[in-house]
């Protein structure tokens, strides 16, 4: 594996992508399926976006991908969150996973 296949924020990003994955088929077993969809799309992107910044040509470019990976994350809290508050689902496990994917993402951008 190359180093960037090993770094930590693409390692949760990914399985982050896959709990997802796994929670949004529970939502269209339960009939939620335009919340399924966003979540699913918000979800999934995060890591997308970070795959994408590590392959950045520029800190310019490489602080832009992670930006748009941290707004993909915002956004999946938000559906989250929503979520929880319109049903009997626990979305707890997910958004503290969702939270620390963003405190890493914003360490990274600063650092950057």
């Amino acid at each position: 594996m190359s180093k960037l296949e090993n770094s930590p924020i693409r390692i949760k990003s990914f399985q982050f992508a896959c709990d997802i994955v796994f929670f949004t088929r529970s939502l269209k077993e339960k009939k939620e399926f335009e919340l399924a969809s966003q979540l699913l799309r918000s979800g999934t992107s995060i890591g997308a976006n970070v795959r994408e910044a590590q392959r950045g040509v520029s800190t310019k470019d490489f602080k832009n991908k992670f930006g748009i990976a941290l707004k993909e994350a915002d956004e999946t809290k938000y559906w989250l969150e929503l979520i929880e508050a319109t049903s009997n689902t626990d979305c707890k496990i997910l958004i503290a996973k969702c939270d620390e994917l963003m405190k890493i993402m914003v360490s990274i951008i600063k650092n950057s």
